[in-house]
């Protein structure tokens, strides 16, 4: 009996030993366009290395930088590169301008309903389109019907690419309606024959894909850097990273983690 009660205490303090072993956390916040492949990125990590846990959130490219300033996240997820009053910002409160790394290349694609039988678009007219100044499809070679405008909400690093590289810096259009993330573009232009999106290609489902300054938005034509509005995916972090998030880091770049990033929609930095 005093065996069995001595065993039943070894394997109960064994469980406790085991039930406190320290795990590694990572927080990764930011872009709503990475959120899915930073899941994806999260799971697979943990299975291979179980004393990690990995939390992701989205909120926009602006919420994972501010986070990463404020302290409260390891990693910051961004589909624009960080502002220079960003960078600022870390020096002045951490001594550091920050760790910049490229982990996945995506292709803005612009959208537009199935039913719309316009399939082309010029970087200039959807320039017009989004500063409100191309307001009829009929202007472009479709339906003689008002264009409705969908966008990023403007935390979004996609909103702020947009604004940078297609707008030059102009404004949007007044009537040009904000959303909360790529998803709930999509399903606004899917259900709205006339209207227009844009996000990541990993979204582009149930919606047309408009060709842009007549290339189309192929994986090989984004790949070789031949459609004209593809950009770098970042992770942003305040020092070189060490322990579990430098592990993290490194799978994330090396083929393995650069696997998922084709399997989610978006294509491998080499």
């Amino acid at each position: 009996m005093k065996l069995l009660l001595r065993i039943i205490a070894c394997v109960f303090f064994l469980l406790m030993i085991n039930s406190f072993r320290a795990t590694e956390k990572i927080i990764i916040k930011g872009s709503d366009t990475m959120v899915y492949l930073s899941q994806k990125w999260a799971e697979k990590f943990m299975q291979k290395y179980s004393d990690v846990s990995i939390q992701v959130s989205g909120g926009g490219s602006g919420i994972g930088i501010s986070a990463l300033i404020n302290g409260t996240t390891d990693i910051c997820n961004s589909s624009r590169p960080i502002k220079t009053n960003e960078v600022r910002k870390l020096m002045e409160k951490y001594g550091t301008t920050g760790v910049e790394v490229n982990c996945a290349i995506d292709g803005i694609i612009v959208y537009v309903n199935e039913q719309n039988p316009v399939s082309n678009l010029s970087l200039s007219q959807l320039k017009e389109i989004y500063r409100g100044k191309i307001t009829n499809w009929k202007s472009v070679g479709g339906k003689n019907a008002r264009i409705v405008l969908y966008s990023r909400e403007n935390n979004s690093g996609t909103y702020v690419y947009f604004k940078d590289i297609i707008l030059q810096g102009e404004d949007y259009s007044p009537f040009c309606q904000n959303l909360p993330g790529t998803s709930s573009v999509v399903n606004a232009v899917s259900r709205d024959k006339f209207a227009i999106g844009y996000g990541g290609y990993g979204y582009g489902r149930n919606v047309k894909m408009l060709k842009i300054n007549n290339i189309e938005p192929t994986i090989d034509n984004i790949r070789k850097g031949l459609y004209p509005i593809s950009r770098y995916l970042y992770m942003y972090l305040r020092n070189q990273p060490t322990g579990a998030v430098k592990n993290f880091i490194d799978w994330v770049i090396s083929p393995e983690g650069q696997k998922i990033v084709s399997e989610s929609g978006f294509f491998p930095i080499n």
